[in-house]
């Protein structure tokens, strides 16, 4: 669902005196993704639809960014970006203030920006526009269509990194969910390296016997919980649901180790900023938000997924 944003007073003025960014040489459009944990399985999918964009609006689109968090690192290459005449940045904003100072000064030099896969919701900010899930919604989604969890109990809650805030976000709505449902919980941050990530919550689940059930908030995590339970936990009434897909956490879904996960639909926030950004740079087209969307996927859309996320598609 679309929906349009209030355009702040820098931005009309921005637009009021034509600042639209130039076109690059020979007439054609350089774009850039700038993110945090550039490397993550999470982005495969969303390189996949840049490209695919990119292909069909005919610009050039680069993917890059920080290898873990560091808000200062990747507030630096919008800097560069700018520096080195991109025409348009969709830049993962992960902090609601960190960016603030660099956008407005992409957006002063006549930088189309836009948000994506976490946007900056809580404080003035002058990019045009944010395609990405509701965080704080789909943790409440994830909560409550979490049925198999019974009334009463204690719930491990996980985190692959500290300081992004859509994560934050969805262990809000996760815990607003199980408290409507008079359950406690542990929160732990996972890391996002995947071996010791299972190690972390294998061990969590061994400390504490009240513990039976995993709700992740990432890709890294929602997996790692998975493989905990099947190394150690397998058969005892243990089980886990997260977010994202890949073929890991299909075929989790397809053993019952996990029960459900979020799909976010990454394809579709690579695609878009690519598109909103062409449009806007070449007609002056105004970007607007693009919820990607909270499906809940569980064992029986395994078969109709699996083929599109071995693609990359999903």
């Amino acid at each position: 669902m679309f929906r349009l944003r209030w355009i702040s007073a820098p931005v009309l003025g921005m637009l009021a005196v034509g600042v639209l960014p130039a076109m690059g040489a020979e007439g054609r459009l350089r774009f850039v993704f700038i993110t945090c944990c550039r490397d993550e399985a999470f982005f495969g999918p969303l390189k996949q639809g840049m490209r695919d964009a990119a292909r069909a609006m005919d610009v050039d689109c680069e993917f890059t960014g920080t290898p873990g968090v560091d808000v200062a690192a990747q507030a630096a290459l919008v800097r560069k970006a700018v520096a080195q005449g991109y025409q348009g940045i969709a830049l993962n904003i992960i902090d609601p203030v960190a960016f603030d100072d660099v956008v407005r000064e992409a957006r002063q030099r006549g930088v189309a920006v836009v948000a994506f896969n976490t946007d900056d919701r809580r404080t003035p900010n002058a990019r045009l526009a944010g395609i990405c899930q509701n965080y704080y919604e789909a943790g409440l989604a994830l909560g409550r269509a979490a049925t198999f969890i019974p009334p009463g109990s204690k719930v491990l809650l996980t985190q692959h990194d500290r300081g992004i805030s859509a994560l934050d976000d969805r262990l809000r709505g996760l815990q607003d969910a199980l408290r409507e449902r008079k359950m406690t919980w542990k929160v732990i941050c996972s890391t996002n390296e995947p071996d010791r990530a299972t190690e972390i919550i294998s061990a969590e689940l061994k400390a504490d016997p009240q513990i039976h059930f995993v709700l992740g908030t990432g890709l890294t995590d929602t997996e790692a919980a998975g493989h905990a339970i099947e190394r150690h936990f397998a058969g005892k009434g243990y089980a886990a649901a997260g977010f994202d897909l890949t073929p890991e956490i299909l075929r989790m879904l397809r053993s019952g180790v996990l029960r459900m996960t979020v799909d976010q639909q990454p394809y579709a926030q690579g695609f878009y900023p690519v598109v909103q950004l062409a449009l806007y740079c070449r007609y002056g087209i105004m970007p607007c938000d693009l919820d990607a969307g909270a499906t809940i996927v569980t064992a029986r859309d395994v078969d109709r997924l699996l083929d599109l996320t071995r693609m990359g598609y999903r």
